[in-house]
């Protein structure tokens, strides 16, 4: 008998030290990167060089159809922040601000902070400053201007308001760039966030590979020019609309770009080298980061988040930057590591910028506010062969683009017509061959514009 009543006190304890740690908050280490493809190894594709990225990836689960909902820094970063989705209103361009969501709305930071946890903010995790007053700390890097040039050509240039070089490479420290700072800065945080004894969300945003493209001269190192080669689709879709072209007026500010007219061959290498550099320096600095996390053995309490606010041309389609409804402008990164979760997986499940928000509600077992637009991927991240979700909806200006399945569907309203473009990812994925204007698909345009009807009208 008293050994049945000490076998029950056993599992009594057992079960409530399980309980306690069910309980437990988890942390939120969120890392936002500005302007970054999914163009790494944990993408299958090997011509840039991320370790850093990949071993988080080998720890967590790879998103490999993920969406940015609008392909511009601010509104991005205000729909995912905010939860809800852009429309033809709000989240418009890169000055949206996440109080464009309404003073009803509780943004993300909103939510943790009454939930007890201690928020940071490193560096650009809004396009605003000061965009969101909920913050315990919302720290910048300090420097004369925020394209942070360390070449003295450059800085002068910039300080006078003038164009500069859209790359530099310098045989310098990390330490002279804010992404270097920013990485110190939340490590320095993560020593006293763990004295706290509190559950944090700690959000750092990185800015490379955002123009200028600045890296120390050793990530240029790590690349072979003669192997750097220009996409295959470097040229407009002679079926494409004119309306899915831009003028890729981001790049064409600085000095050393055409304003007119295409990139020469030479100068388009130089830019794509000073791209894949730069990602590797901002690797880098994820990489301290995420080694000071374990070496404070904060790693089995806390979720990793890791994303790109949109994708970024590089040639594709004759264009550069963001800033359109093309695959390459709205794929983005994403990879979520989580205590007790699968790792080393990638599904294909497609996910948006707009779960998120409810996706971490989740992790931390947390109530999901009622005015959310997205969904949950905990679904996807416990059963990653699984495909749960098969639809995502971005917007660039007048252009709205559906993506179902392989199916890439892109509808602008204009005044007088409506212009349309599909592209098939299954048997065109690098979208050359615009088939919306094909007979043959007739039936399947105008389902694909009666479901980007219907769901537009219900997030209005």
């Amino acid at each position: 008998m008293n050994n049945f009543f000490t076998y029950i006190i056993i599992i009594l304890l057992v079960f409530d030290v399980n309980a306690q740690d069910q309980k437990s908050p988890k942390n939120v280490l969120f890392i936002m990167v500005d302007d970054l493809r999914p163009e790494l190894n944990i993408y299958d594709k090997d011509h840039i060089k991320s370790p850093n990225i990949d071993k988080l990836a080998s720890n967590g689960i790879t998103f490999d159809r993920a969406y940015c909902n609008v392909p511009v820094c601010g509104a991005s970063r205000a729909s995912l922040l905010s939860g809800i989705r852009p429309t033809k209103e709000r989240f418009l361009n890169y000055f949206s601000s996440v109080n464009e969501a309404g003073p009803e709305i509780k943004n993300i930071v909103d939510y943790f902070n009454e939930r007890g946890y201690l928020t940071v903010s490193n560096n650009k995790i809004t396009h605003l400053k000061n965009d969101i007053k909920s913050w315990d700390e919302e720290w910048y890097p300090k420097d004369i201007s925020w394209r942070n040039y360390q070449d003295p050509e450059n800085r002068i240039l910039d300080i006078n308001n003038k164009p500069a070089s859209a790359y530099e490479k310098l045989d310098i420290n990390d330490s002279v760039y804010f992404d270097s700072q920013t990485a110190n800065k939340s490590i320095s945080d993560l020593k006293k966030l763990k004295d706290s004894h509190k559950p944090f969300f700690l959000a750092v945003g990185f800015v490379k590979p955002h123009l200028p493209f600045t890296a120390p001269k050793k990530y240029w190192d790590l690349y072979d020019r003669s192997q750097i080669k220009l996409p295959e689709n470097s040229k407009f879709p002679e079926t494409a609309p004119a309306v899915a072209n831009h003028k890729w007026g981001e790049l064409r500010y600085y000095k050393d770009i055409p304003k007119k007219g295409p990139i020469p061959d030479d100068l388009a290498t130089t830019l794509i080298h000073a791209y894949y550099a730069s990602v590797s320096f901002v690797d880098a600095q994820i990489g301290k980061l995420i080694n000071a996390l374990d070496e404070l053995k904060l790693r089995e309490n806390t979720i990793i988040v890791l994303v790109g606010d949109h994708g970024w041309s590089l040639s594709d389609h004759g264009l550069w930057a963001k800033h359109s409804n093309f695959e390459v402008a709205l794929r983005v990164p994403l990879i979520i590591s989580s205590p007790g979760l699968k790792k080393n997986k990638k599904t294909k499940s497609i996910a948006e910028l707009v779960d998120l928000y409810p996706t971490l509600c989740d992790l931390t077992n947390g109530e999901k506010p009622n005015h959310l637009h997205g969904y949950s991927l905990l679904e996807s991240m416990n059963n990653p062969s699984k495909i749960f979700k098969t639809k995502a909806l971005s917007r660039w200006q007048k252009g709205e683009t559906l993506i179902r399945q392989n199916l890439f569907y892109t509808e602008w309203k204009l005044p007088n017509r409506t212009v349309k473009m599909l592209f098939d990812h299954s048997v065109d994925p690098n979208e050359t061959i615009n088939l919306a204007n094909l007979k043959r698909y007739n039936d399947v345009v105008t389902s694909l514009s009666n479901e980007l009807e219907k769901l537009n009208q219900s997030f209005k």
